[in-house]
């Protein structure tokens, strides 16, 4: 099939789920006030509420949620079951279930004062449950450090020429936040100067500038001593006003993505290369496993993914400066999220070569193998072999490059904004009980602690198989969490619950069926934290239950005329 034909259905397609879809949501769940006072006014602190203009916010906030995963689950899924089913939950999900999770978590967070999904639990479940799902988030968010930290110092390793516009983007991401916040500079003048400024900067880096501790260091030292500098900018990032770098770093970077995205797409119209990829491979992988319920785990983010809900409730419902942005930033962000993840499908599939003979010529082994070079590899050679069809004189190696480059900026992105969220999580649960975690310092440490230790000893690799299914996990008791505060203040719960029940009947069943193989090859730890975590999560869903049902006993009482001796009806 063509692909051109393809993308543009594709497009067409999120487009009338974010105006039709996610406006019906916003009208029936959340009802916009434009005139209330958000957290980022009402508790402004110039640390972490910080009113911030709608078109930075949704850079800060795409930045947040895009990093490799919509890139690396499309591609696997591509390899394991084909394009069509790959396309078909992207689509599917990116609308009826990742926007209305990231919108519904956006918009109760700035409703109740920028909590995090975990504080909101304890309202809208109970105590319990809130603690488990915050003990839970803080695990994940360490892993998630942990693991993109070692990447981000694989990737300078391999790339010396991305160290140079890597760490340049700090000082121009200061730059842009002091003439944005600190002087009358209109914002269109600060962003052409810093996005022209990082532009140049990966040009001289590409031409004259790849840095390397080569000379002097083992590939070993190396990865050591870039693993420990992405940590200590991890704890710098995470505890400096979010105005001087988070989110002017982001909206710089979302321009990379938005470049990104029109070429990949242009290219894929201009050129009208052929799906090549198999269209359908078969509903059981002998690595991947069945298409239900693996499909849903491995292609996350650009479907559904719980970490969305962590960002969105976590730094964004901080900054958030009218309710009416809500929908443009939670599901928008979403939704064009998708269309990264499909992009990322038609390059592989109709950029390069599957079973034809040929220097680019690549099939699912070879992704899969490590001597194939892996999914990233395969999109940005597919990347670049259509935009260097399109344009020959830029050049498939530097296009290729290009691709890299945006791929390695959002892995960054995701370092420092998981430090900042695991630091909210161990302020909100802790604080209370020693003082000391109200310390933005001390909070963060007691996360980079263990993310360090996993990193340097290599530990995150024993735990790091089951992290898809957790992050659906995430996803679905987010999902859980938000319906059961719809019912609490009487609004329609449809839109969330039915997404809900999915994603924990999916997630569960991904866990228990990793859990059988992980035991048939003796992998214990792993087996173990599988049944612990579908445990952990049938625990939450079980309190939910019982909130429901006294909130359900409470509203029968009402219309019976007999609200007086009823139970409290959910968060105020």
């Amino acid at each position: 099939m063509n692909a051109a034909v393809v993308a543009l259905g594709m497009l067409v397609f999120l487009f009338l789920g974010y105006r039709l879809y996610g406006r019906l949501v916003e009208r029936r769940c959340v009802e916009p006030d434009s005139e209330a006072v958000t957290p980022a006014h009402a508790l402004r602190d110039e640390m972490d509420f910080v009113p911030a203009d709608p078109m930075v916010l949704f850079g800060h906030h795409f930045s947040s949620i895009a990093g490799a995963g919509p890139i690396i689950g499309p591609i696997l899924g591509v390899a394991y079951f084909g394009w069509a089913a790959t396309l078909g939950w992207i689509l599917l999900g990116s609308v009826f279930a990742g926007g209305v999770h990231d919108f519904l978590s956006l918009m109760i967070s700035t409703r109740k004062e920028g909590q995090s999904v975990a504080e909101i639990a304890e309202d809208a479940i109970s105590p319990r449950a809130s603690m488990v799902y915050a003990v839970f988030l803080w695990l994940a968010l360490v892993l998630v450090i942990a693991v993109f930290g070692v990447v981000g110092a694989k990737a300078i390793v391999s790339t010396p020429a991305i160290v140079f516009p890597t760490f340049m983007l700090i000082p121009i991401a200061m730059l842009l936040g002091y003439l944005n916040r600190r002087t009358s500079c209109p914002l269109w003048a600060a962003t052409v100067l810093c996005v022209g400024l990082n532009i140049a900067s990966i040009y001289v880096a590409f031409r004259w500038l790849p840095l390397s501790f080569g000379p002097w260091l083992s590939e070993s030292a190396q990865l050591k001593v870039w693993f420990g500098i992405l940590m200590v900018y991890g704890l710098a990032a995470s505890v400096l006003p979010v105005w001087l770098l988070l989110q002017p770093r982001d909206y710089i970077c979302v321009f990379k993505l938005f470049e990104g995205l029109a070429l990949g797409f242009l290219a894929v119209l201009v050129t009208r290369q052929v799906l090549a990829a198999p269209i359908w491979v078969g509903a059981l992988h002998p690595k991947a496993g069945p298409i239900w319920p693996m499909l849903f785990v491995i292609v996350a983010c650009g479907a559904i993914s719980g970490f969305h809900s962590v960002v969105a409730a976590g730094t964004t419902s901080k900054q958030l400066a009218n309710e009416k942005q809500g929908r443009r930033i939670g599901f928008g962000a979403m939704v064009l999220e998708g269309a990264l993840a499909a992009l990322a499908v038609c390059c592989v599939g109709a950029g390069l070569l599957w079973g034809q003979g040929g220097p680019q010529e690549f099939n699912a082994t070879f992704i899969l193998s490590p001597e194939g070079g892996g999914p990233l590899k395969a999109f940005a050679q597919g990347f670049g072999s259509l935009v260097g069809r399109m344009w020959p004189w830029m050049g498939v190696s530097f296009a290729a490059l290009l691709g890299m480059v945006i791929l390695k900026t959002f892995v960054m992105t995701t370092l420092d904004t998981c430090t900042r969220l695991a630091r909210f999580v161990v302020t909100e649960k802790l604080s209370d009980v020693q003082p000391l975690f109200k310390n933005r310092l001390v909070a963060t440490v007691v996360t980079i602690g263990p993310a360090a230790y996993l990193g340097l000893s290599g530990g995150w690799q024993t735990i790091w198989p089951v992290f898809g299914a957790a992050n659906q996990l995430i996803a679905a008791l987010a999902l859980v969490v938000i319906s059961a505060y719809l019912l609490g203040v009487r609004k329609p719960t449809m839109y969330s619950a039915v997404p809900a029940a999915f994603m924990l009947v999916t997630t569960c069943a991904a866990l228990i069926w990793q859990a059988y193989g992980f035991m048939i090859h003796e992998k214990w730890v792993l087996a173990v934290t599988s049944v612990a975590l579908t445990v952990l999560a049938l625990y939450v869903a079980a309190e939910a239950v019982v909130r429901v049902r006294k909130l359900v006993t409470a509203a029968r009482q009402r219309e019976a005329g007999t609200e007086g001796t009823s139970a409290p009806v959910g968060p105020e």
